[in-house]
């Protein structure tokens, strides 16, 4: 769980639907009423019953969190609705398919950076939607994210606050 004005319960991928694992859902849920809520389920064991896992999150007024990642035969199945919960939640972890599942260092996982072309079509109606869209950006590696939330800062027509040295717009030209 973070300590951010919203709280994101993120499970491992090995987390498959079950009553006991749809328990603790509920469980953390009801301990975190009252908070902005965020779940983020990565087995595809919960898509496969996606309006049941949906019906769930409702009940207790929980966005499901969007996961942009590598899919593999095991990954989420989603489709990105803006209008599906209290807010929008999604989280870009890269698609850095090939050190996925063992990178030579954990940073290396996240070592991804979007295309403003990628990050257009995550956008995709976000300014339109009306509702409230938090997005969590986790391709960490060599700042990635920070050119990265420039770059959707400005796509959806935010100020992108301070300068950045050479070296970073030398790296990620999109930011100048």
């Amino acid at each position: 769980l973070t300590e951010r004005p919203h709280r994101c319960a993120t499970r491992p991928a090995s987390f498959q639907r079950s009553q006991e694992a749809a328990d603790y859902v509920a469980w953390l849920l009801k301990a975190f009423a009252g908070y902005p809520l965020a779940v983020e389920l990565r087995h595809r064991s919960w898509s496969d019953a996606a309006a049941d896992t949906r019906a769930r999150l409702a009940s207790r007024g929980a966005a499901w969190v969007y996961i942009d990642e590598p899919k593999f035969r095991d990954s989420i199945v989603q489709e990105l609705d803006y209008n599906a919960g209290p807010m929008t939640y999604i989280r870009l972890h890269g698609r850095n398919a090939a050190n996925w599942w063992d990178p030579a260092a954990a940073e290396d996982r996240y070592d991804y950076l979007y295309s403003a072309e990628a990050l257009a079509s995550i956008v995709g109606d976000t300014v339109s939607s009306g509702g409230r869209v938090v997005m969590y950006l986790n391709n960490h590696f060599s700042a990635k994210a920070v050119a990265n939330a420039a770059i959707l800062r400005h796509q959806v027509g935010q100020i992108v606050p301070g300068t950045y040295l050479p070296e970073m717009v030398e790296r990620y030209p999109e930011l100048a």
